[in-house]
């Protein structure tokens, strides 16, 4: 497949192609970092699906040509990410018949033995919370609403969480991701308290610096049940075609933010192959990283480029405020 528009800066690259037709152009061990949402699979093949693309995955006839066609992906993830460095997956447990009450698969469970059978190292999973009202509002799903606990309780489900699964590539990191002055900035909706405010990149000793270590203690949860879940990249304007898909929901900002710190290093490469509307490139250039990303859906791809864009343009200028301060 051809790439059918692109946009390279100094600071980020962004392509509307396939996303392994672009890996197979990267060098082995080329990647520092990446962070992506697969499509969500369920028993029918996508539990949303994005375009009518035979490249898409979630156009696959059912579950286990999913998995055979995800696979083959993460084998080129594998190659192209340096050893010792993270590659994070959000995923979730998915329904086997969309929002209806139903059973669910274990579609991180199959996704953690896949990255193991290539070459990486699970590390434990983070749990998103996300409220309950909202996933029914939004879902429309009979088992989240209160009447179905006045007919059958043994009929409702949960809001059930959201993953991101770090996963280690095997072999020794040669590049350290270092923070000397500790974390600088607290991604979600809870305030740090104001009284740790003053060691804010404190530069003597790390054990004294309470302000990091009260954010290490937020990121180090294994549930983060703070992340601003409207707080995301623009994606309304990319529901214009007959086949979109209406269940849009970029990867929250708070999240991305948080991984791309966490585990890359300012001036480092991080990857996206689902850049769906820019939600990953644009974290990782507000956080000083170089952001590369790929989109199959053109519609998707030109909103990515104008949110890179804004992104781009409001770091630059933060920069300048700082400039003259």
């Amino acid at each position: 497949m051809d790439i059918i528009d692109q946009v390279i800066t100094d600071d980020y690259a962004i392509y509307n192609s396939d996303s392994i037709e672009i890996m197979k152009k990267m060098p082995d061990a080329s990647c520092h970092f990446s962070v992506y949402s697969p499509p969500f699979a369920h028993n029918g093949g996508g539990l949303y699906r994005y375009s009518s693309s035979d490249r898409d995955l979630s156009n696959s006839k059912d579950y286990a040509e999913f998995m055979e066609h995800y696979e083959f992906f993460v084998m080129e993830m594998a190659r192209v990410t340096m050893p010792g460095r993270i590659s994070a997956v959000h995923c979730m447990d998915t329904p086997r018949n969309g929002a209806n009450i139903c059973g669910y698969m274990d579609f991180p469970g199959d996704i953690i033995r896949l990255h193991e059978k290539h070459g990486f190292e699970y590390t434990p999973r983070i749990c998103i919370w996300k409220e309950p009202l909202e996933v029914r509002n939004r879902t429309m799903a009979k088992a989240l609403y209160h009447i179905q606990i006045v007919e059958d309780s043994t009929q409702t489900n949960i809001a059930a969480a959201d993953y991101l699964i770090p996963f280690r590539r095997k072999g020794e990191n040669k590049i350290p991701v270092t923070h000397p002055q500790g974390l600088m900035h607290y991604a979600g909706s809870r305030e740090v308290p104001s009284e740790l405010l003053k060691y804010r990149g404190f530069k003597g000793n790390q054990i004294e610096n309470r302000y990091s270590h009260w954010i290490w203690r937020q990121y180090a949860s294994c549930f983060w049940d703070d992340v601003r879940l409207s707080h995301v990249v623009k994606f309304e304007a990319t529901k214009a075609e007959e086949d979109d898909e209406k269940h849009v929901h970029p990867l929250q900002l708070d999240v991305i933010e948080r991984a791309v710190v966490l585990w890359s290093n300012p001036g480092e490469i991080c990857w996206t192959p689902f850049m769906g509307v820019g939600s990953e490139v644009c974290g990782a250039v507000m956080n000083g990283r170089k952001g590369m990303g790929c989109e199959l859906k053109t519609s998707y791809f030109n909103q990515a480029k104008k949110n890179i864009l804004a992104c781009y343009e409001k770091k630059a200028e933060q920069l300048s405020l700082y400039d003259d301060i």
